[in-house]
């Protein structure tokens, strides 16, 4: 499993920051950043807030726990958004959903 440490370091690379960019995002140091990313510190409840803010996922997703653990924020609102659809328009969208799913494992099978 990642750590969280591990998580942030993740992220923030995904983001291109550099720890002391990261730093002031969050309002901290860079040498807090680089306590936390070595799991030398863990961040309190608000650092873990400023984090999943900072990076825009959830702070399950940050955390790695929870029900929506693997999903980030905007994956979160996209099933929220298919959830408020009518039946049968989010029949439609999981048709779609299992056309390209099946497109890309075949696709995985011949390579």
């Amino acid at each position: 499993m990642i750590t969280l440490g591990e998580r942030i370091i993740q992220l923030r690379k995904n983001k291109n920051w550099s720890q002391e960019e990261l730093a002031n995002q969050i309002e901290t140091s860079r040498i807090m950043v680089g306590k936390y990313e070595r799991s030398e510190n863990s961040p309190s409840i608000e650092v873990i807030v400023k984090l999943a803010k900072a990076f825009a996922v959830s702070v399950d997703y940050l955390l790695g726990e929870g029900l929506n653990a693997s999903y980030d924020k905007e994956t979160i609102r996209r099933l929220d958004e298919l959830l408020q659809l009518p039946q049968d328009e989010q029949q439609k969208v999981f048709e779609y959903m299992d056309l390209i799913i099946r497109d890309a494992n075949a696709k995985r099978a011949y390579k």
